[in-house]
């Protein structure tokens, strides 16, 4: 395993580590809190069903108090329950009388009988003994603070998941960041250590012309210093934002093809097809864009082993514009379509596994488009697929 495949396979667990962390922090958070809650919920049913049946005797003996005697404190006990939702009946299970019940503004019987169906099917009733042959029936609801603390658990639940998803979207902000930054460096970097021999390779060049002005290798050459220059160009423009001018983008896909062309074998057939699009014309960075499709062209001459095709077809539809790149190489597992476009990934046993990554980074944040795997078969090829917005 090379050591950029393992910085990223170890970056690549230090976050998921941290992942697990969060998570089980959050069950722990969410679990012990659910117990906690549903400790005091059951107090608070254990203290309603108190009053309520303190409330029930005190209206069984206001029923059988006397005229002389005193009924203050049967009174205080009855009028004290301000909360908890109550109903008498008889043995019919006829509504004789209700206490804190919200009534609608029709169907008040109705509403009444179905409130106490549906009590009867979830509770026994507290018994009032009013004489041996009179018995009464109470049954109650919650108050509305134990329903919401009933509730508590699920708002709360509701409230972790909202916090970690916040936690796990400034986490991936955070990473992002420092690779960016890392991006950066590394390009300015490579920028400046590229500009010392570019600068020599110029003088040799221009010394070679003076001496041997009739070589047919100098316009080669300086083609060839015309290009590292470009190069330089593209990682010093990482980091900041290019400048993106108004193109036609068929021309740009041709110098690129043509450049790949000279520097790999003849047994590599290129091919363009754009008759659809020969006059589209996009928002674009020229010396990045064909920086791309030299990364994508180099991916597949790699992956085709020095013999094979190269397509590329482009099309407009829809204001937007369809770059298919095609070879005829050994095609990529689905399962890892998007795993090719993260930094350090390569099935190479040379290279730093930053083309492709570097290359969707160019698409979709400086030119606002997409790059992905269109389609690929193993022992068949792989397309890839760039879409920009057309210049109308």
């Amino acid at each position: 395993m090379q050591p950029n495949q393992l910085t990223y396979l170890m970056n690549r667990l230090n976050s998921n580590i941290l992942s697990v962390v969060i998570t089980t922090l959050l069950v722990i958070v969410v679990v012990v809190s659910s117990l906690v809650t549903s400790h005091i919920v059951e107090q608070f049913e254990q203290e309603e069903q108190k009053k309520i049946e303190l409330w029930a005797e005190a209206t069984r003996q206001f029923i059988l108090a006397g005229e002389n005697e005193n009924i203050d404190l049967l009174l205080q006990v009855m009028e004290g329950n301000t909360t908890i939702p109550v109903y008498m009946v008889d043995t019919n299970y006829n509504l004789l009388l209700s206490r804190n019940v919200p009534e609608p503004k029709r169907n008040i019987e109705q509403f009444y009988a179905k409130k106490i169906n549906e009590l009867r099917a979830t509770q026994e009733p507290i018994e009032v003994r009013i004489s041996n042959n009179v018995m009464q029936y109470i049954y109650y609801e919650q108050s509305s603070t134990l329903q919401w603390l009933s509730f508590f658990p699920y708002i709360q639940l509701i409230v972790m998941l909202a916090l970690a998803g916040l936690a796990a979207i400034a986490l991936l902000m955070v990473q992002r960041s420092e690779k960016n930054s890392l991006w950066v460096g590394l390009s300015k970097e490579t920028a400046h250590q590229l500009g010392t021999p570019i600068s020599s390779l110029n003088a040799w060049n221009e010394l070679l012309k003076s001496t041997y002005p009739d070589d047919p290798l100098l316009p080669q050459m300086d083609e060839d210093i015309r290009r590292l220059q470009m190069i330089a160009e593209r990682f010093s423009k990482i980091g900041s934002q290019p400048t993106l001018e108004e193109r036609e983008l068929v021309p740009i896909i041709q110098s690129a093809m043509e450049y790949m062309r000279a520097r790999t074998s003849n047994k590599i057939r290129y091919e363009l097809q754009a008759e659809e699009a020969a006059d589209a014309q996009a928002m674009l960075c020229a010396p990045l864009f064909e920086w791309v499709i030299e990364n994508i062209c180099k991916n597949a001459i790699d992956s085709m082993e020095g013999k094979g095709s190269i397509t590329i077809c482009v099309h407009n539809a829809d204001n937007r514009l369809y770059i298919d790149i095609t070879d005829t190489g050994k095609g990529i597992d689905r399962r890892k379509f998007k795993r090719i476009f993260q930094p350090g990934y390569t099935s190479k046993k040379r290279g730093w596994g930053l083309g492709l990554s570097l290359s969707k980074r160019i698409i979709e944040n400086y030119h606002r488009g997409k790059l992905f795997v269109k389609q690929s078969q193993l022992g068949v090829g792989t397309t890839f697929r760039i879409v920009l917005y057309s210049v109308v």
